[in-house]
């Protein structure tokens, strides 16, 4: 049985991913035609492309698995094999490490195999974890907006990067190589896409800018090559592969600066010209070579960040508050007062989904000890009167209620309420809400009175 502590094997592991990403010696190779390959950034994007506004109609349509407008799904193809590669890498690593590094019982270890480990981890799961915040925060945002970028760059809208994103957090890594190690995590599943989604986002325009700027950052090359690692490193591997080869091995979107000397009108005085490409490839090895066109061919694109998409980083929101808890007579706790955040998805200005956390210390009647009092749940609110700042709603959800912070103190719950949200910017609103929790297996009720400002990314609503 694998004993592996959370927070040490989380850590220990995503260091492990961020090693095995580190890129191939940069080393300016030459084409078949003997001029010296050059650095390229990847920058296929969907705002190049001319979208039919139809399109928009049904604008949660997805179009990963079924690309419908030229997206490149090749490289996304070539992109997911670098990270299934990288991941794998690591579980072997983790697999050699000695058990003061990772954390795992030898002596189970030695009696088990890695994939009886996996089954069990996967049927446990998930569940609440106890890593800290900001590893499931920052650290787990991050390697989303990784997998999300590797979509975004394909040329996938938003809402399709999302998606990729999702999947490969959930599926390939919480369910996936992390599953060898520990139980699938509650709070992994959703905050690493959808914090991957605004950090990825951001990222994805940062490192434009970069190439806009000569890929320097603060008038540093080095700087600007650490910079654009760090910002996507799985492209950062694709763009050295390519680069150690001496051509596009690895397919993707590309972008360049090119730099040139032309002679003036006196034929004697030159002038320094710099040219910004925006490429493609639409290519594959098995094409015809053309004469004078290289076999691997690029389409020209223009450089744009107009976009008419409705789904974006607008579409996501946090919250914090305050809280009140009136606990079930039957606990012999005090009412108190906590915290609540959620983090969520505002699909229209009607319907919304969140993951919920509330958390409060509570004093026992009799002892006067405090006692940790949690409940989480995936919920789902419907608004009325959506068009005005005002806007009532109706929130129903399901998940669990939990005591002393101990997975042996827990039971499932579902709880529903009304609120009231009150938009106040685009980007912020506060929001008011009762909500009453009700354990099906102990028949208990609990009472949640929670205030908090709501944050929209993005352009907001």
């Amino acid at each position: 049985m694998c004993t592996a502590k959370s927070s040490s094997n989380k850590m220990l592991s995503k260091s492990l991913l961020y090693l095995s990403l580190f890129s191939f010696p940069a080393t300016a190779l030459a084409d078949e035609e003997g001029t010296p390959y050059q650095t390229k950034a990847t920058n296929s994007a969907w705002e190049t492309k001319e979208i039919d506004p139809g399109f928009y109609d049904s604008p949660y349509r997805i179009s990963l698995f079924s690309p419908q407008s030229d997206e490149d799904n090749e490289r996304l193809r070539d992109q997911t094999y670098t990270v299934f590669g990288s991941g794998f890498a690591v579980l072997g690593v983790l697999a050699l490490m000695p058990e003061s590094v990772t954390k795992w019982d030898d002596r189970d270890d030695r009696d088990e195999k890695l994939l009886e480990k996996w089954l069990e981890n996967v049927k446990a799961g998930p569940v609440w974890d106890r890593d800290s915040w900001h590893l499931n925060v920052i650290g787990h945002g991050y390697f989303g907006g990784v997998y999300y970028q590797s979509a975004r760059k394909s040329g996938y809208r938003q809402w399709d990067a999302f998606l990729y994103s999702f999947l490969m957090s959930t599926l390939y890594w919480e369910y996936g190589i992390e599953a060898f190690a520990e139980v699938p995590s509650i709070q992994d599943i959703v905050l690493t896409p959808v914090i991957g989604w605004a950090y990825g986002e951001w990222a994805f325009n940062t490192e434009r800018e970069i190439w806009n700027n000569g890929g320097k950052f603060l008038d540093s090359q080095t700087m600007g090559d650490v910079s654009l690692f760090l910002l996507d490193p799985v492209d950062t591997i694709g763009r050295s592969v390519n680069t150690f080869l001496g051509r596009d091995y690895l397919k993707a979107g590309t972008g360049y600066f090119t730099f040139s000397q032309d002679k003036l009108g006196d034929g004697e005085a030159e002038e320094t010209v710099i040219g910004f490409n925006v490429k493609y490839l639409y290519g594959t090895d098995d094409s015809p070579a053309l004469p004078g066109i290289s076999k691997n061919r690029h389409k020209n694109m223009n450089y744009t960040t107009r976009t008419v998409d409705p789904v974006d980083t607008g579409i996501i929101g946090f919250s914090l508050g305050r809280l009140y808890v009136a606990p079930d007579e039957s606990w012999a706790l005090k009412d108190g007062y906590g915290y609540q955040w959620s983090l969520g998805l505002y699909f229209t200005k009607s319907l919304s989904a969140r993951l919920n956390y509330s958390y409060a210390e509570l004093e026992d009647k009799q002892s006067d000890q405090k006692v940790d009092y949690e409940t989480y749940a995936l919920d789902t609110q419907y608004y009325f009167n959506s068009d005005a700042n005002f806007r009532p709603y109706l929130t129903a959800g399901f998940g669990e209620l939990m005591f002393k912070k101990s997975r042996d103190h827990k039971t499932f719950q579902i709880n529903g309420g009304v609120g009231l949200h009150y938009k106040i910017h685009n980007n912020w609103a506060v929001q008011v809400d009762w909500r009453n929790i009700y354990t099906t297996k102990l028949h208990t009720n609990e009472q949640q009175i929670s205030s908090s400002i709501l944050y929209r990314f993005g352009k907001g609503e």
